[in-house]
């Protein structure tokens, strides 16, 4: 009777991963699985949002971003003329001096000026300006980009 039932002793048939002193139970990954996949998703839609948390109300353009091969050093000009490099609020006199600290690539960092939409053409040209005659010469403006459904 042993043999004609799957040629074991006693007709019991053992799992695949069954071994002579006992079964053996196996991990399930699956919910592993699905945890890492859900926060791979969550970080991929929050890491553009974490670049720069400096509030300011960027102006709206109809021209195409350039991509940018390394990270730019962000200089923030909010509606009420706080200066931030990155995070970090800076005095309006000291703007060179903290670029240059802060400039990893020297004169050849890139710079990204985010400034408000409600600030003066003429204060943002302060801020270029002053970039232009420390020799920062890779730098651009921050816009988003505008609504071609409104136009």
């Amino acid at each position: 009777m042993g043999a004609a039932a799957g040629g074991m002793k006693g007709g019991a048939r053992r799992g695949r991963r069954a071994s002579r002193h006992g079964t053996m139970s196996d991990i399930n990954v699956t919910p592993l699985v699905d945890v890492m996949l859900v926060l791979l998703i969550v970080f991929m839609v929050a890491a553009p949002l974490m670049t720069v948390s400096v509030p300011v109300d960027l102006p709206k353009t109809s021209a195409k971003p350039t991509p940018s091969p390394a990270k730019p050093l962000f200089i923030t000009v909010q509606a009420d003329k706080k200066i931030y490099i990155d995070e970090k609020v800076i005095p309006y006199d000291q703007i060179t001096a903290q670029v240059a600290t802060s400039a990893k690539d020297g004169l050849q960092q890139q710079i990204q000026v985010r400034a408000d939409a409600n600030l003066s053409y003429g204060t943002v040209m302060e801020v270029l300006g002053i970039l232009s005659k420390a020799g920062y010469a890779k730098v651009g403006l921050a816009t988003l980009p505008a609504d071609t459904a409104g136009n």
